[in-house]
Formats: C-alpha cells, sequence, structure tokens
C-alpha cells in the first residue's frame, strides 16, 4: 500500500484515534481544536477527490 494512495483514509482515522485518546484521557492544550478541524478538512477533502 502507498501511503499516497490513502492520504485521506490515514488522516481519517488518525483522527478518529486521536479523538478517541483525547475523550478518554481528558488530553487538551491551546491549539488542539485547530489541529484537529485541520486534520479533519483535509481527510474530508482528499477523500473527496480520491486520494
Amino acid at each position: 500500500m502507498k501511503l499516497t494512495k490513502n492520504l485521506g483514509m490515514l488522516l481519517l482515522s488518525i483522527w478518529l484515534i486521536l479523538t478517541g485518546l483525547i475523550a478518554l484521557t481528558s488530553f487538551s492544550f491551546q491549539g488542539l481544536p485547530l489541529i484537529m478541524g485541520i486534520i479533519a478538512i483535509a481527510a474530508g477533502v482528499l477523500i473527496l477527490v480520491g486520494r
């Protein structure tokens, strides 16, 4: 499997794992919502364009 072939799904899986870990551990820092939003948008766009 090439990394670039499924980059959208890879970002989605990272986002889901981070969301779960954040909920379980109550981990937080100032830029976390921004980072999570960027990962979510990037994953969605890449999935839509078929990457």
